[in-house]
């Protein structure tokens, strides 16, 4: 591919930074071929889940197949490389693993999910599944970057500290409603003790993917409209989803909470605390050195003063 030095002029000869990414991308889209067609030879009544499954994967084998080669080929690289091919392309792809890794991951489907534990049934599909969407997601905000000049992470990082960290809270957080939610309604019929307690830790699961989407919801929100958000109003939300996000990941995770089982409730449950305990961390790092530093301040006036009165 050739490129412009913007400072130079010069004409510049190498390949698209994106094309190690789409090497990744075609590396994921062939894994998830293989085992969607795996779990469908292995089902004697394959339903439609299984079928979108081995439809996304083979269309994004023969797309990411051809534009890593078009990579390759100096005359085919001028056709789609850093071209709104390529960027349609990548925003077809991303739309695409949207969807398949809702369906992979819904257990209802038995596909990358077990339907009645819940734990991973299919480790290369499942984990496929989400590695062909996050490289879907990188290749799109990649190009935008190069191709527009938009730095869609630079703009969005700079808008206020710790936005990254309270986004990546209310991705989880969804994921950990959605999962919650789709287990109870599977699988809470009340018909045993077990049941009850498996269906009550459930529903405080429910709760706390609820609460914690509203209060990221929240803060991103004002993070996005106004560049900031009150500190002391970040600092008491963030204390606040530490800890009941820690009371979450015990009882949801725990041997008879319905997260118990390795999948996406457990492994969203685990991120909304580990994310709400670097945001408590890093504003109760932010409070303290504002705390000291306006303590200095008031000593240095002090003795200021001091000295002036003698």
């Amino acid at each position: 591919m050739s490129t412009i030095n913007s400072e130079t002029g010069e004409v510049v000869q190498g390949r698209s930074p994106r094309f190690t990414m789409w090497v990744v991308f075609l590396i994921f889209a062939t894994i998830s071929l293989g085992s969607s067609v795996e779990v469908k030879n292995g089902s004697n009544d394959p339903n439609k889940a299984s079928k979108w499954a081995i439809a996304c994967s083979s269309v994004t084998f023969a797309v990411t197949l051809l534009v890593t080669i078009a990579h390759v080929l100096p005359v085919a690289s001028t056709l789609i490389v850093g071209t709104k091919l390529e960027g349609i392309i990548s925003l077809i792809m991303a739309a695409f693993w949207a969807a398949t890794v809702a369906i992979v991951t819904n257990a209802s489907n038995g596909l990358g999910v077990e339907s009645q534990t819940n734990t991973v049934l299919n480790g290369n599909l499942y984990y496929a599944s989400w590695g062909g969407f996050i490289t879907s997601i990188v290749l799109l905000v990649n190009y935008l970057k190069e191709i527009f000049g938009v730095d869609v992470v630079g703009q969005v990082r700079n808008r206020s500290a710790r936005l990254s960290l309270w986004a990546g809270l209310l991705a989880s957080a969804f994921i950990v409603l959605g999962s919650s939610v789709r287990v109870f309604n599977g699988d809470c019929d009340g018909s045993s003790a077990s049941s009850q307690e498996y269906c009550k830790r459930t529903k405080f699961a429910i709760a706390n993917g609820t609460i914690l989407c509203f209060f990221s919801i929240a803060i991103v929100g004002m993070k996005l409209m106004t560049s900031s958000a009150p500190f002391v109003v970040e600092f008491v939300t963030s204390i606040f989803l530490a800890v009941l996000s820690a009371f979450g990941v015990a009882y949801v995770t725990s041997a008879k909470g319905p997260g118990s089982q390795i999948g996406n409730l457990y492994y969203a449950s685990w991120i909304c605390f580990m994310s709400s305990a670097f945001l408590a961390a890093e504003t109760f790092n932010e409070y303290s050195s504002a705390g000291a530093a306006g303590g200095s301040s008031n000593h240095n006036m002090s003795n200021g003063d001091d000295k002036h009165d003698g």
